[in-house]
């Protein structure tokens, strides 16, 4: 396997065996590690990355660079994959490719205070390539990138694909705000109009405010369920 190259400002760190990117990121970025820095571990059957960020804005800002991620990298697949092969994006991060879910973005920070600072956050890419079970009927509603049509994909080229889009959606973040991301994204979700059941809350699922977080309409009244609710636990 070829080393992937980044950006600039962006910066590889490879693990290899079992150890996952998204822990490796959380503890290099306690450690003070710069922002930009992208731990990866790719394997015969599965891509892990993490990256890691020094936000600039309090969390409940920050918060934007999930779907920000999730958007890179529906880029990184629609630029590389047949054209016939569609990707959606689960409000918590899941990927779903041609409808069954194919992996999974998840954040953390270290602090869960939207009105603080954060000083690093971390989204991680946790993505199938080949399904491993002897019998992958038993599980229809989940799927594996190299079963979709995408088996010419190569696993180190997506990835350096997605670093790419990532910042070219930082880049435009910065300067646009949410609104061209929340466009995009919002294009991307599925489940809207749907029954949905969240932080103990059901109702209807109506879409995201101007931070992303989910409304859920019930008989009497809208709930606002932060994006912050997606939090892994803190380091």
């Amino acid at each position: 396997m070829s080393t992937p190259t980044f950006p600039p400002l962006m910066q590889g760190v490879a693990v290899s065996g079992g150890e996952a990117p998204f822990d490796r990121a959380r503890a290099m970025a306690a450690m003070g590690c710069d922002g930009g820095t992208v731990v990866h571990n790719v394997q015969a059957d599965r891509l892990r990355a993490a990256l890691v960020f020094a936000p600039e804005v309090v969390l409940a800002e920050a918060m934007a660079m999930l779907p920000l991620c999730g958007v890179g990298f529906q880029n990184a697949l629609g630029a590389l994959a047949p054209p016939e092969v569609a990707v959606h994006l689960t409000w918590e991060g899941g990927i779903r490719v041609n409808g069954a879910l194919c992996g999974q973005l998840q954040v953390a920070a270290d602090t869960s205070d939207p009105a603080l600072v954060p000083d690093w956050l971390v989204v991680g890419l946790d993505l199938v390539l080949l399904q491993t079970t002897e019998d992958p009927g038993e599980t229809p509603d989940r799927t594996a990138l190299y079963e979709e049509g995408c088996a010419d994909v190569p696993a180190e080229q997506l990835l350096e694909s997605w670093a790419r889009h990532v910042m070219t959606w930082i880049n435009r973040w910065e300067s646009d705000g949410n609104g061209p991301l929340h466009a995009e994204w919002m294009g991307l979700v599925p489940g809207v109009g749907e029954a949905v059941t969240r932080a103990g809350i059901s109702g209807t699922f109506l879409g995201v405010d101007e931070r992303f977080g989910m409304l859920i309409r019930d008989d009497a009244t809208t709930h606002l369920v932060p994006l912050t609710d997606v939090l892994e636990d803190e380091a």
